[in-house]
């Protein structure tokens, strides 16, 4: 699962939530989203959150050789369901490449960080041009060892 910025005019309104395998779309969290958790000027959509967002976790588990979330921030973390889903992808045996929001503190986030087998890679402005190359070369080893 993927979760991109959608601006109107210029202005950010809100999240996109998508569904890497099937593309399917919905809203993390929006301006005008009436109800859920609120995290600064939106509310968490926590509907399309555990459909959508939840539900490619869970296909993923069952069906990809790689897991990926983008984002693990304080609006995925809103919903029990996106956390539980997060606990499992972690303690499964597959290659997860997740992105955090950097600087969040959280017990499920803690625990991540704090796995043996965890590499935790910083985005900085030098190797965020080829950052994606270094984890696809680990994920390509990974899945090398596995055959």
């Amino acid at each position: 699962m993927i979760c991109r910025e959608v601006r109107e005019g210029g202005v950010r309104v809100g999240f996109e939530i998508m569904d890497l395998s099937t593309g399917t779309r919905g809203w993390l969290a929006h301006v005008n989203q009436p109800t859920g958790p609120k995290i600064g000027k939106y509310h968490v959509n926590l509907t399309d959150l555990d459909v959508i967002g939840v539900g490619a976790i869970l296909d993923a588990l069952q069906n990809a050789d790689v897991l990926a979330v983008d984002e693990i921030g304080p609006m995925e973390l809103s919903s029990p369901a996106f956390s539980k889903a997060l606990v499992a992808a972690v303690e499964s045996s597959k290659p997860l490449i997740g992105t955090i929001h950097y600087g969040l503190k959280n017990p499920i986030l803690d625990s991540i960080r704090n796995r043996e087998e965890a590499e935790i890679l910083e985005v900085t402005y030098k190797n965020r041009a080829s950052l994606h190359n270094l984890i696809a070369d680990k994920i390509s080893e990974y899945l090398v060892k596995q055959d």
